[in-house]
């Protein structure tokens, strides 16, 4: 089967969304969770908290806008996550929407490498953790007053293609 690109000039609306939000580091980021990652509006973080790679989050999943909940929620949609620090240290994660996404969390933001879904989990099937994120991150996050921006985007890929996508597409 071949696949090709739609047309420019179609209307991306109903196919890509966006969220971006702020985070801060603390000197207990340890980014060493082997399935999961974590963004919190909590303002505190205990060395128990290995997932966790930024505090004091601008926004959870409950915050997000309605277009970016209805596109994760399709099994053709991927989300691509990147954090971003002023001084230009980034690093990007790929996960899974999935039709069993609620984003009703009012404090957590979670990425996960497995299917496993709960109110905070933000994306499925993900291609990092906490721990396979770039160490200069994870050492710039432990500075005292880190900043970074978490720039989050959702794309529906059957609206990108000619022929749909099988419902689960590795």
């Amino acid at each position: 089967m071949m696949l090709t690109m739609v047309g420019v000039g179609e209307d991306l609306s109903k196919c890509i969304s966006s969220e971006v939000l702020r985070v801060s580091g603390h000197r207990n980021v340890r980014a060493t969770h082997r399935t999961t990652l974590e963004f919190t509006k909590e303002d505190y973080l205990t060395e128990r908290g290995d997932c966790i790679v930024g505090i004091s989050a601008t926004k959870a999943l409950k915050d997000f806008n309605t277009s970016f909940k209805e596109l994760v929620r399709r099994s053709t949609s991927v989300i691509i996550t990147m954090v971003l620090t002023p001084n230009g240290i980034y690093d990007i994660i790929v996960g899974r929407g999935d039709e069993r996404l609620t984003y009703e969390d009012d404090v957590k933001i979670i990425i996960r490498k497995s299917d496993y879904v709960c109110r905070a989990t933000a994306a499925v099937r993900s291609d990092k953790a906490a721990v396979d994120l770039r160490r200069d991150l994870i050492n710039y996050l432990r500075c005292e007053g880190s900043k970074a921006l978490v720039i989050m985007l959702v794309l529906d890929l059957n609206c990108f293609w000619s022929s749909p996508l099988p419902p689960n597409f590795p």
